[in-house]
């Protein structure tokens, strides 16, 4: 049998329902490989007492004969945006240093009862602000591959969840949870070569998860595998009457419906996706997958979606407004950081904590919130992009009168060194041209990992479906991933 920590979680779940190890086993064995990984800086804490629990409580509910949780004999990472009770829940920030939640997010609690367990918190860019996982104010997260060309820069992981992208690249987590507000979960995924799926929003709550962009933000799965994400995010799905934007709708059976014969599904090809300057490799891989689509049966169609670019500023005015909003209750007065200066006032309290607590890119951000959302400023920025976001989600409406899924890249290029990009906004705000359109419309969509570029780094290929079409989505990765026959993995060096 592999190591314990080769399997993915449809093999660790199957596996410990046939009796071939136990939970504790696979438990000891994951807490063991995120100890001798703390080069990568993935974790910024470590639980593992907490999956030993759930797993001992898997191992005595078998051996009673009860019949077994989903994701028993799983332990999981946990990305640190997610408010674990008892356990430091940080958002990767400074203000928020030291602060235990009372709580219990609706995602993990979903989780735990699913029997999962969990093995820490990740790392992540700071209040999911950041695509290469540099803003964290606990260091960068490293991604776990290298350049075949023998050089030896660290690689950026990408962002918002590179904790939990390289986590699960170098096979020191089975799967973690992430969140997607542009991009967050595809980008990275594509970056390391795992899969990761940001459902239609509202199908994960975000009761418990620290908001950036509350009409944004949307968690979801990153695994090794589509079938692996099909059985998280069945666990992590489901109506929550604590959040207002909770679809209540029934949870399909994803894994059991999945199936890669795509015939009588029309594969659309956004022309506006054809970005100036795009790699070479990145249309290669593109065509690719188009070809692999025909093989699983599908029928090519191109389609336009005008509006696109204008996807990417009108995000970077609607995101940065509603952080803007959602950042004010981080003042120093009921819980987190707090900087009061000698005979400060509370004005003064308020400046000083936040200039103390919040990383530059966060207050790049609140700048241009706040900035938009001003008086002065309100109709001419704020308002225009949420007139273009109607826009952008009117040109899916119309795409699917033509086609049932669209295939794209997921990023314009492979993983880049760290601080490659860091001293450059805007070229970091690119990475997410392609993943923000879906974002802005609130659709499903996933990366899938497809290929290897000159230097030897994974590529990704994106599949967007309509509203509540999880399944078509996953079925189109699951044609996808067979056929690319992606095992490529990171040599381990950490």
């Amino acid at each position: 049998m592999a190591q314990l920590t080769d399997l993915t979680v449809a093999e660790l779940r199957d596996g410990f329902r046939a009796g071939d190890f136990s939970a504790r086993e696979a438990a000891e064995a994951f807490n063991a490989a995120v100890a001798g990984a703390k080069t990568l800086n993935a974790f910024l804490v470590e639980t593992p007492d907490h999956a030993l629990a759930a797993a001992d409580a898997a191992d005595r509910a078998r051996a009673a004969g009860e019949e077994a949780k989903p994701l028993a004999g799983v332990p999981l990472g946990i990305k640190d945006l997610f408010c674990t009770e008892g356990v430091e829940t940080t958002a990767a920030s400074h203000i928020l240093g030291g602060f235990k939640p009372t709580y219990e997010s609706t995602i993990t609690a979903k989780l735990w009862a699913a029997g999962a367990g969990m093995l820490g918190k990740l790392n992540m860019d700071q209040f999911a602000m950041g695509s290469s996982n540099e803003t964290s104010a606990f260091g960068n997260v490293i991604s776990p591959w290298r350049r075949s060309d023998g050089g030896n820069a660290p690689l950026a992981p990408g962002g918002s969840s590179g904790g939990s992208s390289a986590a699960v690249a170098a096979r020191i987590a089975p799967a973690a949870t992430g969140t997607d507000t542009g991009g967050s979960i595809r980008q990275p995924a594509a970056f390391t070569g795992i899969s990761g799926i940001k459902p239609t929003y509202g199908r994960c709550s975000r009761w418990g998860v620290v908001a950036f962009a509350s009409s944004l933000d949307q968690a979801g799965p990153m695994a090794r595998t589509v079938r692996d994400c099909a059985i998280m995010l069945e666990a992590m799905s489901g109506f929550d009457p604590k959040d207002a934007t909770s679809l209540d709708m029934p949870v399909p059976a994803w894994e059991q419906g999945l199936s890669p014969d795509l015939k009588g599904k029309r594969i659309g090809i956004p022309k506006e996706y054809r970005v100036d300057n795009m790699p070479a490799e990145i249309d290669a891989l593109w065509q690719q997958g188009i070809a692999w689509m025909r093989d699983a049966g599908a029928e090519i169609v191109d389609v336009s979606l005008p509006h696109t670019r204008y996807a990417l500023p009108a995000y970077y005015i609607i995101a940065p407004a509603e952080a803007s909003s959602n950042l004010a209750r981080y003042d120093g007065v009921r819980y987190g950081l707090r900087e009061l200066p000698e005979g400060a006032g509370l004005q003064d309290m308020y400046a000083a904590t936040r200039a103390a607590g919040f990383g530059a890119e966060v207050k790049r951000r609140l700048m241009i919130g706040t900035y938009v959302l001003s008086a002065g400023f309100y109709d001419a920025y704020y308002n225009q992009a949420q007139k273009v976001r109607a826009l952008i989600a009117r040109d899916f409406d119309q795409a699917w009168e033509q086609c049932d899924l669209l295939l794209t890249p997921t990023a314009p290029s492979a993983a880049f060194a760290l601080g490659e990009k860091s001293a450059d906004p805007l070229a970091m705000y690119l990475n997410d041209v392609f993943t923000v359109p879906s974002s802005l419309a609130g659709l499903p969509a996933m990366s899938v990992p497809a290929g290897l570029d000159a230097q030897g780094l994974p590529l990704g290929l994106q599949i967007i479906g309509k509203a509540f079409d999880e399944q078509g989505v996953l079925n189109a990765g699951l044609a996808l991933e067979q056929r690319a026959g992606f095992t490529a993995r990171p040599d381990r060096w950490w």
